[in-house]
């Protein structure tokens, strides 16, 4: 097995990368391939006594930024890094795919050079969160600000499949993201996304608030790619803002700190649990190929879980799974090409 990483994409890159990359070698039975400039990378672990001579190096000699429109990926930066590497992972030079750049610029890319799987209307990112009892699934959390009802039921069972897989829940809850619990809630794409989801085969069980959904009543929460970005950044703020005021409030005066002491394991657990490293990257469920979305300022430990999540996806097979499983979901899907 080969996994390609995107060398530059991301804040901190190349460095973390090839630290990251570094550290999953150690646990992974895979070939680690370095999409990106050769000589930049080669300097970067030079200078860094870091030892990549067991890594493959794919040049590429430009990088997509950020602020580049996502279509440029086939335009003017098709030399890029990751453009480079879904091209290897087109033609079957690599297994799985990781990067931390362009969210916009991935999915257009992973859409037109590694290709989705047959069927599938569009491909969806899947973010995983964690909750008061367990991690859930979000998707889309933005690849796809507007949506259909039958891509949502699509995204219901590549989430399910990939809980399934990846995460080891049996029978996972799949709930709808609404604004009540009533069915007759929300509007026309919810409504009519809930009829489809009653009879589609997966454990349904209706809409979820977003009050909820940090409660872990769900396994897979399903809405649309704007709606699902929105509840991921609010998330993520929120975290973000917990765990600032609890330092501060730790850290206030000596008594705080004595308390501090005293809850430093439970504090400990409570950080790991919130922290999106732990989790690695989410993966753009659908694509013919695997391909993993690390988040943009990931660090070595964030890249390293993300390509031991780009080893275990492409091990159990799950979209192989997500092919097999068409067939059932054909009913729900129509046929109109995007």
């Amino acid at each position: 097995m080969k996994i390609i990483i995107d060398a530059f994409g991301g804040d901190n890159a190349p460095l973390e990368v090839i630290k990251g990359s570094i550290e999953a070698k150690k646990d992974i039975d895979a070939d680690i391939c370095l999409a990106g400039d050769e000589n930049r990378i080669k300097k970067c672990a030079e200078e860094n006594a870091l030892d990549i001579s067991s890594f493959e190096i794919k040049h590429a000699p430009s990088v997509i930024d950020i602020c580049d429109e996502p279509a440029e990926i086939l335009k003017s930066k098709s030399d890029c890094s990751m453009a480079v590497g879904m091209k290897m992972l087109a033609s079957g030079e690599g297994d799985a795919f990781v990067s931390a750049g362009s969210t916009g610029a991935l999915v257009v890319g992973a859409t037109f050079i590694v290709k989705r799987i047959k069927g599938i209307k569009r491909a969806a990112l899947a973010t995983i969160l964690p909750t008061r009892t367990k991690p859930v699934m979000l998707l889309d959390a933005g690849a796809n600000s507007d949506c259909r009802a039958e891509m949502l039921v699509q995204f219901a069972v590549m989430g399910s499949i990939y809980m399934n897989k990846i995460m080891s829940v049996d029978d996972p809850k799949v709930m709808l993201a609404n604004i009540g619990e009533e069915k007759s809630k929300g509007r026309e794409l919810e409504s009519e996304t809930y009829n489809l989801l009653e009879t589609a085969p997966l454990n349904f069980c209706g809409n979820i608030e977003a009050r909820e959904l940090p409660n872990g009543v769900s396994d897979v929460v399903v809405t649309d790619g704007f709606t699902g970005n929105i509840m991921l950044k609010l998330y993520e703020g929120l975290g973000k803002f917990f765990s600032t005021e609890l330092k501060e409030m730790l850290l206030d005066d000596l008594k705080s700190k004595l308390a501090a002491v005293l809850l430093l394991g439970k504090v400990k657990r409570f950080r790991k649990k919130m922290d999106y490293t732990e989790y690695g990257g989410a993966p753009l469920l659908g694509t013919a190929k695997p391909v993993i979305k690390a988040h943009g300022s990931s660090n070595a430990k964030a890249f390293c879980n993300a390509i031991r999540q780009a080893y275990k996806f492409t091990q159990t097979d799950v979209i192989g799974e997500v092919s097999d499983s068409l067939s059932r979901i054909k009913e729900y899907s129509n046929k109109t090409e995007l």
